[in-house]
């Protein structure tokens, strides 16, 4: 059993705009025990997001189901949403009272609950402690650790998540990395075509026939979508020549796909060393056909190909 002196807490003020929110909130209601119940989760909710933000914690109030309407008519609710989809319900307590109430419906699917203790006045408030798990939909205010603990439990939830996406990144490059050298074997990767199937006009498959008859010269084409509510396809053709033992071209291109004619402007084509640094980009303006960019790169060496137009980036990567 923990003595309430001996952890640490926060007070502090509970500032004009959260009053009115939960006065918004539960002036939904009829007068009586719910729409009271609306006003303290709302109160708590609020403080404990204005706490986290202070001690650099990211939230997402918006998509906390107690900041949602519908979900507070049906729901006793008082979670905040953090970053990576994790819930951390905000029980509301008044002064004088020993003993938390957890709602079945906020007894799972909560990485911890905080005890927020709430002045008559509604304009003071103090997180009394933290606790991972709740047994009882009655917990004692005794039975809630130091603050210390939420902190603590936050940076092992934002270190993991850190890791597990580091891995993920990992894994997802390492699937995608296209050895351009098994190409001049006719091993192929999901996604890449010949060219004649990505045009339909006589001048470009002559263009790119011509290109690909000559001697140890392989040329590769994958429609890449740069949209997000709409698709907004173009053509990348990656076209690789052996140079010498050593070394081997590359020339890379973006075209529009058969049904129009020129590249959206602003697209950006660029080329990324190993450190995912840009060593050379090319760009459209308006009324461009294509952009190209002509490089040598050594054996067993690797580079990104980034395309980005507006807000969507797409990176291709290779290995010579």
């Amino acid at each position: 059993m923990n003595s309430q002196t001996d952890i640490l807490t926060y007070a502090g003020p509970i500032f004009p705009n959260a009053r009115r929110k939960a006065e918004e909130f539960c002036s939904q209601f009829p007068k009586g025990d719910k729409a009271e119940k609306v006003r303290l989760n709302t109160l708590a909710v609020l403080f404990v997001n204005s706490y986290l933000q202070c001690m650099g914690v990211e939230t997402d109030l918006e998509a906390s189901d107690s900041q949602n309407i519908l979900y507070q008519m049906y729901l006793d609710t008082a979670d905040l949403s953090l970053a990576n989809n994790v819930f951390l319900e905000c029980l509301p307590v008044l002064e004088g009272e020993s003993f938390v109430y957890v709602p079945p419906e906020s007894q799972s699917n909560r990485m911890g609950y905080v005890a927020v203790q709430i002045n008559q006045s509604f304009r003071e408030a103090k997180i009394l402690g933290f606790i991972k798990e709740v047994q009882n939909e009655y917990v004692s205010i005794n039975q809630f650790q130091s603050l210390d603990n939420l902190l603590e439990e936050l940076e092992h939830q934002e270190e993991a998540n850190s890791v597990s996406e580091i891995n993920s990144n990992v894994q997802e490059a390492q699937s995608k990395v296209i050895n351009l050298r098994q190409w001049f074997n006719n091993v192929i990767d999901t996604g890449w075509q010949e060219i004649s199937t990505l045009f339909n006009t006589t001048e470009a498959n002559l263009a790119f026939a011509t290109r690909s008859a000559k001697n140890n010269v392989v040329s590769r084409g994958k429609l890449i979508n740069l949209g997000t509510n709409i698709e907004k396809q173009v053509i990348l053709i990656v076209t690789v020549t052996p140079e010498n033992e050593g070394e081997m071209d590359v020339v890379v291109e973006i075209h529009p796909i058969v049904e129009e004619t020129y590249l959206f402007p602003h697209l950006s084509l660029s080329v990324l060393d190993a450190d995912g640094e840009a060593v050379m980009e090319a760009h459209t303006r308006h009324n461009n056909k294509n952009i190209q960019l002509e490089f040598s790169n050594d054996l067993d060496e690797s580079f990104n190909l980034k395309m980005t137009l507006g807000d969507v980036s797409i990176i291709e990567s290779f290995i010579t």
